[in-house]
């Protein structure tokens, strides 16, 4: 006994007719989708329903698992606070999955916040379940939230949850739970962006076709905006079926209201090795790493050194010879930036030169990069061989008299407010408008958004 099938499947409260009221009307395929796959799961007869919710508690490096006997939620707060759901916690499976995520290094677990807000069931559970309850109601719950680790890490999550069901004998299905795109038209809630339609249309082609691999690939700024909210919860379940043949069958995908909704299905028909998908994906990121590290020149290549003789040694690495001429002539601001999966890891850098030459620049602020960012705990040596850097090396900053002299991609912005200032690069991911670039620079510096503020532009050579 193991996971014996999983789902995707969407959380619109409107679905649940008490709810809806009729309006459930608009997205009948996907009504008529969620009975399938909760009459699938009913014939199943699972021990234990494993839940992935966007919608529970969430932190940014901590996978939070429910802990307790069980947990009642309601519909009230969508006007139909007679529908309500009690579940019983699966105690044997919370306990064992937090042994195997330790015993693999995951930081999951049952110490996040407790109390009401983790006893009270939420949505992104609650319409799941709703259905579920229709066809089966003799299983026992695991409720996880998600994280903002990176990718990889939810897909590891996913096979420890494989591995918990195999060790306890538990017949288990998965259910991750998440709406697609939330920017699929004007009208709905978070108004229209090219990347919705972009990202519904690739995630339902990638989750029709278990390339579950693929689901590691998007890039966090395609995600964010698209403003989808189940694209951690697909890549935990793809982990639970790591390594096992699935029939996958797509049941419907709707967007009438903005918002993307999608159900597929996976029986699990035996075991595929060759569907180790994230062994294969580390295979390809260690290729394209070395293959980058190749390509670096003499700034980046400092940068490296510095972050891997300070994490293996703590020593602070001495300008070194045979560098290019201008590290040791030029003086200016520098800021160097690390990431680890295609997320920040670490980015500190100064304004102005404060040190001798360039080259020292680059040194210190790499130093600072890997260990000193209050935003993230030092880098370890492990992480090393995963790490991106690069080089911004600032031009001279010039005072300008309006925002219309801004452009996101080209100038980095400083603003100034008494005592107070704060920066921010140019060509930022997810930074696409002028306003978006200052208030941005305004939170970094403490300055409050009706405050206001001088504005400074600069250019930068940046050095990947």
């Amino acid at each position: 006994m193991a996971v014996s099938a999983a789902y995707m499947v969407p959380h619109p409260p409107l679905i649940v007719p008490d709810i809806g009221r009729g309006a459930e009307a608009a997205v009948q395929s996907t009504v008529d989708a969620y009975r399938k796959a909760a009459g699938k799961i009913g014939s199943l007869k699972p021990d234990t329903i494993v839940v992935l919710s966007p919608h529970q508690i969430m932190y940014a490096d901590y996978f939070h698992i429910s802990p307790g006997e069980g947990a009642v939620g309601d519909f009230g707060r969508f006007g139909a606070g007679q529908v309500s759901i009690e579940v019983s916690y699966d105690t044997e499976f919370v306990d064992e999955l937090c042994i195997q995520a330790q015993a693999q290094g995951l930081a999951a677990g049952t110490l996040g916040v407790r109390g009401r807000q983790d006893r009270d069931l939420d949505h992104g559970t609650m319409v799941p379940l709703y259905f579920v309850d229709q066809y089966w109601k003799d299983y026992k719950l695991v409720r996880i939230g998600l994280s903002g680790l990176p990718l990889t890490a939810h897909y590891e999550l996913g096979q420890c949850i494989q591995e918990t069901a195999q060790i306890l004998g538990r017949n288990a299905v998965v259910i991750a739970s998440g709406d697609l795109s939330h920017r699929l038209k004007e009208e709905g809630p978070y108004g229209f962006r090219e990347e919705g339609p972009e990202y519904d249309s690739r995630i339902m082609d990638v989750m029709e076709r278990g390339a579950f691999g693929e689901l590691l690939e998007f890039s966090g700024e395609l995600c964010e905006k698209a403003g989808e909210c189940g694209h951690r919860s697909f890549t935990i379940m793809a982990g639970t079926l790591d390594r096992l043949a699935v029939k996958t069958e797509r049941l419907s995908y709707e967007g009438p209201f903005g918002v993307g909704y999608g159900i597929c299905t996976y029986e699990v028909t035996g075991r595929d090795p060759d569907r180790d998908f994230l062994n294969q994906y580390e295979i390809k990121e260690r290729e394209r790493l070395t293959a980058l590290r190749a390509r670096e020149d003499g700034y980046v290549k400092l940068a490296r050194r510095t972050i891997e003789t300070y994490v293996k040694t703590g020593r602070i690495l001495a300008v070194p010879g045979e560098l290019p001429d201008e590290l040791y002539d030029l003086r200016a601001g520098a800021f160097v930036s690390v990431k680890k999966d295609g997320q920040l890891r670490g980015c500190i850098g100064t304004i102005q030169a404060v040190q001798a030459c360039l080259a020292e620049e680059i040194i210190q602020n790499a130093v600072s990069a890997c260990c000193r960012d209050p935003r993230f705990s030092p880098i370890e040596p492990g992480e090393l061989d995963r790490l991106t850097i690069s080089v911004d090396v600032l031009g001279k900053a010039e005072k300008i008299d309006s925002p219309g002299e801004l452009d996101v991609k080209r100038y980095g912005v400083i603003v100034t407010n008494g005592m107070r200032r704060g920066l921010l690069l140019p060509d930022l991911d997810g930074v696409d408008t002028v306003d978006q670039q200052i208030a941005i620079a305004k939170q970094k510096a403490g300055i409050r958004e009706e405050e206001t503020v001088e504005l400074e532009r600069f250019e930068v050579v940046r050095h990947h």
